[in-house]
């Protein structure tokens, strides 16, 4: 799955969940201060991520994402793994 793909179907999660505008979502996009995300919605967030990459998220991994770039490239890291 490449980059791209990736972004669109966290894109599409974002806004449809938490009705995230989509202008906003870019990969500079910081997800609790630019997309007011909060601790439940990237545990959500996290969940979708083990969806897309059929694989699970550590704790220690995902503590360090603040933006969507840091999203994708988690679940690039974590798609390379499977």
């Amino acid at each position: 799955m490449d980059r791209k793909a990736i972004f669109t179907q966290i894109a599409d999660y974002l806004s449809s969940a938490f009705d995230v505008p989509r202008d906003l979502i870019t990969p500079e996009a910081d997800l609790v201060d630019k997309l007011n995300l909060d601790s439940i919605d990237a545990i959500d967030l996290m969940v979708r991520l083990q969806e897309i990459t059929g694989r699970k998220v550590s704790p220690e991994d995902f503590k360090s994402v603040r933006t969507i770039d840091d999203v994708l490239n988690l679940a690039q890291k974590m798609h390379a793994q499977s």
